[in-house]
């Protein structure tokens, strides 16, 4: 039994690492006045910041069952007999939706899974998910180590604005903080699939502190069935606070913390100067 691993282009995953673990990602669409680009050759974070910072319409769309089961038939044809497909909650995207409709003309089975969370926690995910298969574990305890990953991780963000999770449709509960005063800065987080307020702070710099102190948190209030965490820093055309986060993360907590860049259909619906850490429990092995 060979075991594959699917997700989409939301994860965030850099190609190295997914040419590592064997693992495809099916790219998402960014639409830019009207204009249908695939992520990743086509459309990057750059693009999306350049066409926000001169305000272009910017909105985004799942990928077709087509996309999926180009995938499947590749995944099948290098050898996999069954695949486990993982994708950025259903909550915020139709992309699981899609993933399911192929499944049904899949040459192998397909495990669908939806991970009810977004960027580097669905990434961290589906590498464990990968690293679970070629260990030889079964498809359904790599599917429970996987879904329980995910269940216990947790992505936070700080953003400039809420007006491009507004536009997007992605607000989420987070639509109680439309009108607040300028001077609040919200932080967020994804709660059972969805975008929803946890803070609100009256400086960029203290809310950037508050994604520090809750990622340092997370990390000394680990599940019994966790051996460590996975950090990843992500920012929208911000680098002059992510990188000081980054870093003083690596010398807080013991664990792997790197700067990974935010898939571009992410970026499109959260903005320019966005902030964000994802902290992903690691299974035992």
């Amino acid at each position: 039994m060979s075991i594959a691993v699917v997700t989409d282009s939301t994860a965030s995953l850099p190609p190295a690492l997914r040419r590592e673990h064997g693992i495809r990602a099916v790219p998402l669409h960014l639409v830019v006045d009207g204009v249908d680009r695939v992520e990743g050759d086509e459309a990057d974070a750059t693009s999306v910041i350049e066409a926000l910072r001169r305000k272009a319409s910017v909105s985004t769309a799942r990928p077709s069952p087509t996309s999926f089961l180009d995938a499947y038939e590749a995944a099948a044809a290098d050898g996999a007999t069954e695949i486990i497909s993982m994708h950025i909650s259903g909550a915020l995207s139709g992309t699981a939706d899609s993933a399911r409709s192929a499944a049904e003309h899949s040459p192998v089975p397909v495990h669908v899974v939806d991970s009810r969370t977004v960027a580097m926690d669905l990434g961290f995910a589906a590498v464990g998910a990968a690293r679970d298969a070629a260990q030889g574990r079964d498809v359904a305890e790599v599917i429970e180590r996987a879904e329980r990953r995910c269940a216990a991780s947790s992505v936070r963000l700080v953003v400039t604005s809420l007006e491009q999770l507004r536009r997007g449709g992605r607000i989420g509960g987070a639509s109680a903080l439309l009108g607040s005063a300028l001077s609040i800065k919200p932080v967020l987080h994804v709660l059972d699939g969805e975008v929803q307020p946890l803070e609100r702070v009256r400086t960029t710099n203290k809310a950037i502190a508050r994604l520090r102190a809750l990622a340092e948190q997370d990390c000394e209030n680990l599940p019994d069935w966790a051996d460590g965490v996975e950090i990843a820093v992500h920012h929208v055309d911000a680098a002059e606070r992510a990188q000081p986060l980054a870093e003083s993360l690596i010398e807080q907590v013991d664990a792997p913390v790197d700067l990974y860049p935010i898939s571009a259909i992410i970026g499109a619906h959260v903005g320019t100067g966005t902030v964000g850490v994802a902290v992903s429990p690691r299974p035992r092995d």
